[in-house]
């Protein structure tokens, strides 16, 4: 006869004693906190993540830092390469040169200086003409004696160099002239000292107005260089900053929000209504981007030289939406059929709040990773058709404006390419890769449950 066991209460106690194996129920960790932890791993998108702020820290905090007018010109600083402050010589205002008692052979006259390089030659009587070359190396031969700066007469014997001098070397080369074949040529080598006029240094509040000449002075420094009007590129990288992040990140938050209040309510309701709302937005994907933003600017009345912001961010917004609202649908459609939906439609829950507490929570992850791809997709956008002078224009910078206007200078000044273009560079990357990241973090199917 098998024995009847009875529990008593007792046998319901959780051991306590040393020694005996309990086993004590770990908590798991919720979807957010599995998905920061896994984020927090990924050393990439984490990185990502860090340049991205570092990038938002730089263009709104970085002008209170640098305190430099963006839009003020230094005349004496024109394309200067990246400094943190130069030692320049205090001349006087240039003036017209006087003519050499008698020049012993072609020369410079007085000290050169980045203000002005006034040469002087000795006359010759069978001349008939006088030209005047500035090559930046040495020249190879006479069909390489480098820019043309004037062709004189054969009574002058002095002439002013002031178009746009560097503190670096040239080679000046004079050829005389006798009917229309050149008879001789003199050489003269000049490395021009950095200076400042008196009267620009005390625009600039760099000295009083009755510093003594020939004394020295530091300049501000420009850590980007400056562009060709003396502008500092350091500070207009900051405000042009401030406009391709505007642009890039306001536009997709907004079509964003409009794709899915439309997905949502397509996907949601189905039937006839989603094929004819799917419809109109294949045909708004199907529109021409470049021509719709001509449109908008003369639709609005922007004159050439005025800012193309509104436009272009009416254009993104416009003609942006259709995808997100497809990425949409699909979840949605996908969603609805669930156990959970079915449940809570079973209880009399009503599409509002379907819609509210049961799918737009389980598309957050979805639509941070749409948001976070789109954003560099829309700053390369306002980059490009800004570079090609369609979108934002001078005085009004951005990335893509300032790439434009240092492309005219790549070949002998490209700091004024090379900076904008690698701010371009590090945050389209950033925002890509802090992507991947927020992908592979919120996929519910690479998830460890503890």
């Amino acid at each position: 006869m098998t024995a009847v066991f009875v529990p008593a209460d007792a046998d319901f106690q959780p051991f306590t004693r040393r020694g005996e194996l309990a086993v004590s129920p770990e908590r798991s960790p919720t979807y957010w906190q599995d998905a920061r932890r896994r984020f927090v791993q990924n050393r990439r998108a984490f990185t990502s993540l860090c340049i991205a702020l570092a990038l938002l820290l730089f263009t709104l905090l970085g002008p209170t830092l640098w305190r430099v007018d963006p839009a003020s010109q230094d005349l004496a600083e024109i394309s200067v390469g990246p400094t943190l402050g130069q030692r320049a010589l205090i001349v006087d205002e240039p003036r017209a040169p006087a003519v050499p008692a008698a020049p012993t052979a072609f020369e410079s006259m007085g000290t050169p200086t980045t203000e002005g390089v006034t040469l002087a030659w000795r006359r010759v009587p069978e001349a008939t003409a006088y030209e005047l070359f500035r090559h930046q190396y040495p020249p190879e031969g006479v069909r390489d004696l480098g820019l043309p700066l004037a062709r004189l007469e054969p009574t002058q014997q002095v002439y002013a160099d002031r178009l746009r001098l560097e503190s670096r070397r040239y080679y000046y080369t004079l050829v005389i002239e006798k009917g229309d074949q050149p008879i001789a040529y003199q050489r003269i080598e000049l490395s021009p000292a950095k200076a400042i006029t008196r009267l620009g240094a005390t625009r600039l509040g760099l000295v009083r107005a009755d510093q003594r000449l020939g004394a020295f002075l530091r300049l501000p420094a420009h850590p980007f260089g400056t562009d060709a009007l003396g502008r500092d590129i350091l500070a207009r990288t900051m405000q042009g900053g401030r406009t391709s992040l505007f642009i890039g990140i306001v536009a997709p938050l907004l079509f964003l929000l409009i794709g899915v209040a439309y997905g949502g309510v397509a996907g949601f309701l189905g039937g006839r209504l989603d094929r004819e709302m799917m419809r109109f937005a294949d045909f708004v994907m199907a529109l021409p981007f470049v021509l719709f933003m001509i449109l908008f600017k003369i639709m609005l009345g922007l004159a050439p030289g005025e800012s193309g912001v509104i436009p272009m961010l009416i254009a993104l917004v416009v003609l942006s939406w259709p995808a997100s609202a497809r990425l949409v649908r699909g979840q949605v459609l996908q969603s609805r059929s669930l156990a959970f939906v079915d449940a809570a439609r079973l209880m009399g829950a009503s599409p509002t709040y379907l819609i509210t507490r049961h799918l737009l929570p389980n598309l957050l992850s979805v639509l941070l990773v749409s948001l976070t791809f789109s954003i560099p997709a829309a700053i390369f956008t306002e980059a490009f058709l800004s570079f090609i002078g369609m979108g934002v224009v001078p005085p009004t910078p951005s990335w893509g404006s300032l790439c434009n206007e240092g492309l005219h200078n790549v070949l002998s000044h490209p700091h004024e390419l090379i900076f904008p273009a690698l701010f371009i560079s590090a945050t389209v990357l950033a925002f890509n890769l802090l992507g991947d990241g927020l992908r592979d973090s919120l996929d519910v199917r690479l998830r460890v449950t503890r």
